[in-house]
């Protein structure tokens, strides 16, 4: 019997790709959950090797954004901006569908 594998595995694969980690944060931010938002992040760090990949100012950012998303449910812009800069991905604004 083949072994089969773990949606959790086959995200952190695909979310390797840039193009998929920006449309996966760009839904979940539409999404407006900070528990998803935080869940999203941290696959997306596991997907580039893991937060000691990461200096020690990105690993701080990190850990204050997520406790002030879990706690608060507040996004504060700063911390946001450099933790998606720090995983090769920006902000971007665009015409909202009608």
């Amino acid at each position: 019997m083949p072994k089969s594998t773990s949606y959790h595995e086959i995200l952190i694969e695909d979310l390797k790709e840039p193009l998929e980690a920006a449309s996966y944060i760009e839904v979940v931010l539409e999404e407006g959950d900070p528990i998803m938002l935080s869940k999203a992040l941290r696959n997306l760090i596991e997907a580039q090797g893991g937060i000691d990949r990461f200096s020690s100012q990105v690993q701080q950012y990190y850990q204050k954004f997520d406790q002030m998303l879990l706690e608060k449910g507040k996004i504060e812009f700063d911390y946001l901006s450099t933790l998606l800069d720090a995983l090769g991905l920006q902000l971007a604004v665009k015409v909202k569908s009608a």
